[in-house]
């Protein structure tokens, strides 16, 4: 669906996006990196939130996880009351929140998901123990899209990481064919060269998502940006590849702009309203 548009001064009703994901209070990734897309691109954003983390530019100091059956009420609650055009999953901290939203994706979204399996920090570092891996993988299948990034298809398929656009488009056809992943957006914008390259498989076609690579320090969240970007855009689109191809520019933009924020000391934000503020 897309907006409607109305002349008698009737109420409008946007395309209706709920992330599941984690807290970042410095705002450039999870929940806030989330919503900032979704109101950024046209879409109503609603969340129910998996953990609290102590964050900033500089790094994760702590993690505090939210009850698997709280999340499953969030959820729940939410959806009795409002219909829903596509859910984001971003980072789910522990089996028990995997399996919890697995059976939520079963039995009551009733909307597409886009899963960014929020495993493996581009860094390399393992953000989820093995039994979440062995969850995440059997959440796969239940999804629309999946998202990873090179260390995450590895981890996901046993394997060593893609090192070059060859192995990318094999591992993004392996997802589907081994693990039984309906589409993969596989993102391949750490990796080196002169382009930031995607990979998108979705069973018949594989599809490579060029962008000159942004040269900026600043790229938190741009993992958490590029998934709920494709979650917002969907419902505003014909196919789900056109939803991937407009996400990779709205990221590429948002990469561009990023060096103007001056936020933190690190790893700063990607900006996320580069085509919205200076308008007003």
């Amino acid at each position: 669906m897309t907006p409607t548009d109305t002349t008698d001064g009737a109420a409008t009703r946007p395309p209706v996006v709920l992330s599941i994901a984690g807290s970042d209070p410095s705002g450039g990734a999870g929940i806030q990196a989330d919503l900032k897309t979704f109101s950024a691109l046209g879409a109503y954003g609603c969340a129910a939130i998996t953990a609290l983390t102590a964050q900033s530019t500089r790094g994760v100091t702590g993690v505090h996880v939210v009850p698997p059956e709280f999340v499953t009420a969030q959820v729940r609650t939410l959806v009795d009351d409002v219909a829903l055009d596509s859910v984001k999953i971003g980072m789910l901290a522990d089996a028990a929140i995997v399996e919890a939203v697995g059976e939520l994706l079963g039995d009551r979204l009733g909307a597409p998901a886009v899963l960014d399996p929020v495993m493996v920090a581009t860094s390399g570092d393992r953000l989820l123990d093995e039994d979440a891996v062995a969850a995440m993988r059997e959440l796969v299948p239940r999804a629309a899209v999946i998202t990873p990034n090179l260390h995450e298809a590895a981890v996901l398929l046993g394997t060593e990481v893609a090192a070059d656009v060859a192995a990318m488009e094999r591992q993004a056809c392996q997802l589907v064919e081994r693990l039984g992943a309906r589409r993969v957006l596989l993102k391949g914008g750490h990796a080196t060269g002169e382009d930031a390259v995607d990979v998108w498989f979705d069973g018949d076609r594989v599809e490579l998502l060029r962008a000159p690579r942004v040269d900026t320090r600043n790229t938190h969240g741009t993992g958490c940006t590029l998934s709920s970007a494709v979650a917002a855009l969907f419902p505003q689109r014909a196919s789900w590849l056109e939803a991937a191809r407009d996400a990779k520019d709205y990221l590429t933009g948002a990469l561009r702009a990023a060096d103007g924020l001056g936020i933190g000391a690190g790893n700063g934000p990607v900006h996320h309203f580069h085509d919205v503020w200076g308008r007003a």
